[in-house]
């Protein structure tokens, strides 16, 4: 049974920093392109970000350029966001997900196999 499970949310100040985790059981992670999406109060998830399967490659919504980071150690069956410079419309539950490497690079949502539950991420000015 996949299981994704993140952890690192909580409430912080503008301007402040948060690590996010994502540890990954029940699949071979190396295997799994992961991606980070986000989902705010009356709003649709969206991409933040997402790494390939050996770490080499990383992809960033423009919202996030420059001040997030994605990184993983497969060796320990997990997956990072390093999240510099909050801002308060970083604000919103935040998922980790995987999808196969083997399919083609896609951001939408829909195309990921597995999700986490989330963490909430708040951001007050």
């Amino acid at each position: 049974q996949v299981q994704l499970v993140e952890s690192g949310g909580g409430s912080v100040k503008a301007g402040d920093s948060l690590r996010l985790s994502c540890t990954a059981s029940g699949l071979t992670l190396s295997a799994y392109r992961m991606g980070w999406f986000r989902q705010a109060p009356g709003k649709e998830r969206e991409f933040v970000s997402a790494i390939t399967s050996n770490g080499i490659t990383r992809y960033y919504a423009d919202s996030v350029k420059g001040r997030f980071t994605i990184s993983r150690d497969n060796a320990k069956n997990l997956v990072y966001l390093q999240m510099n410079s909050l801002k308060p419309e970083d604000t919103a539950v935040y998922y980790c997900a995987a999808v196969p490497q083997v399919r083609a690079y896609d951001r939408n949502p829909r195309t990921y196999n597995y999700w986490g539950q989330g963490t909430q991420v708040t951001v007050s000015s």
